[in-house]
């Protein structure tokens, strides 16, 4: 096992994108993976909220559910898997898949969010070619008979 691994470097090669926000949603770290993924410099993000990779019809649940986490220090993503819509600066969509940990403060009081996030678009779009084709071939079948 490492006894001495360098976070840094972890975190700035990592394939997923890792944000972090504060308590209020402004990202206060965008590696260079959320630059690949959503397209925006690390100068772009850094102190804007997160509505930039959040599609508006989304924004109003995002941030309710964001700052009921801040208040309660509960959030049930952090092992179960969130799969949600997302915007890449350019406008297109994206579908994205994140867990997120909380970030204490030293008084034990929710600081922030980190969010390690995958686009997951590629697999999201051939799973639904492939339920489209099942439907297809089911309807196929019944007809036949």
């Amino acid at each position: 096992m490492l006894s001495n691994v360098d976070l840094q470097q972890l975190v700035v090669g990592a394939a997923d994108a890792i944000i972090v926000c504060d308590a209020q949603g402004a990202v206060r770290f965008w590696n260079h993976a959320a630059e690949r993924i959503f397209g925006f410099s690390e100068a772009e993000a850094l102190g804007q909220p997160l509505d930039l990779i959040i599609p508006q019809r989304q924004q109003q649940r995002h941030w309710e559910g964001y700052h009921k986490t801040m208040a309660t220090g509960v959030t049930k993503y952090g092992a179960d898997l969130l799969r949600v819509p997302a915007l890449h600066k350019d406008g297109h969509t994206l579908s994205i898949a994140f867990t997120v940990t909380l970030l204490l403060s030293s008084d034990q009081k929710v600081d922030g969010i980190a969010a390690i996030v995958r686009d997951e678009t590629r697999r999201f779009a051939e799973e639904r070619e492939l339920r489209k084709r099942v439907a297809e071939l089911e309807a196929e079948i019944a007809a036949d008979r």
